[in-house]
């Protein structure tokens, strides 16, 4: 026997739904760009921030809508109810509008649809720049902060500050002088500490093999003799076209000539290959910065 009709249900829900919100906190977020003011603590939120997505599954509240591909697996596997809400670059603004959500993330690569998705619901530029490390780590307890995670967000930051520390330690015994190359298909190019990646100097005391390195997005192009020219004492390889495509020429090939196999790095068997997809697209989410930080300090160590 029905006790209630669904007009009395839903009028049931429609008051508690009102009772919950008189009684929801106002919360702020800290952004790239300021505060960000909520009426309450999110409990829908649509991520096209890869690092955001890695940090938020962490914590424990995986985004409700996340990005198509993902390309990180680790991510994957931690957000598989999620609804695929467009690309890292254009938002499919229908299925985000559908989703009602109280808060949408964007990045660097999808920073231009801002103001479009703002139309939506409240929008965070919770970009990742250059320093990886510092930027992720005041995402991570801004996150803690808004969604009454704290405890959390401090045991993450705990782990990733000793992962640091334990790689920092290696690179100062054995990392000598490094030169961070980015492999795309058989292409190469260099970064140095002013680029994208160049907190793999800075946050580790990691001295440059060559120094003055142009900080273009895609780095600076350079030939196998450049390589064999600066001989640095490790290699820093980041295998961006499989990261992207697992059909493209892997890293490990690119690499495989006798100019590359003449350096000090690959005679005494320090060529870092760090895992791609979580320095390349989710760098400096809380996973993704555990994963680099415990390659190198493991590289260095073999």
């Amino acid at each position: 026997m029905r006790l209630f009709h669904t007009p009395i249900l839903s009028a049931i829900a429609a008051a508690a739904l009102s009772v919950a919100a008189a009684h929801a906190e106002p919360v702020s977020l800290a952004t790239v760009d300021g505060p960000l003011e909520l009426p309450a603590a999110p409990r829908t939120i649509v991520a096209f921030e890869m690092a955001a997505v890695d940090t938020l599954a962490a914590l424990g509240h995986a985004p409700a809508g996340v990005p198509e591909p993902l390309y990180v697996a680790d991510i994957a596997a931690q957000v598989p109810d999620a609804t695929p809400a467009g690309s890292l670059f254009e938002p499919d603004f229908e299925t985000v509008a559908a989703m009602q959500p109280d808060l949408v993330i964007v990045g660097a690569r999808s920073l231009k649809q801002k103001e479009a998705l703002s139309k939506i619901a409240p929008v965070a530029n919770m970009s990742v720049g250059a320093d990886a490390i510092t930027d992720g780590l005041a995402h991570l307890a801004a996150y803690g902060a808004l969604l009454g995670e704290e405890e959390k967000a401090a045991a993450l930051s705990a782990r990733i500050e000793t992962a640091l520390a334990e790689a920092k330690a290696a690179v100062a015994e054995k990392g000598g002088k490094a030169l961070i190359l980015l492999t795309n298909g058989p292409k190469i190019s260099t970064y140095g500490a002013g680029s994208r990646f160049g907190w793999l100097h800075s946050a580790l005391d990691w001295p440059e093999a060559s120094e003055g390195i142009e900080a273009a997005t895609h780095g600076e192009a350079v030939s196998f003799e450049f390589v064999a020219d600066v001989n640095p004492d490790t290699l820093i390889v980041i295998d961006r076209g499989t990261a992207v495509n697992p059909d493209a020429q892997s890293g490990r090939v690119t690499l495989d000539n006798p100019l590359v196999h003449n350096t000090k790095a690959w005679k005494e068997g320090r060529v870092l290959f760090l895992s791609a997809p979580e320095i390349y697209i989710s760098s400096g989410g809380a996973g993704s910065m555990l994963t680099t930080l415990t390659e190198i300090s493991d590289g260095l160590a073999e």
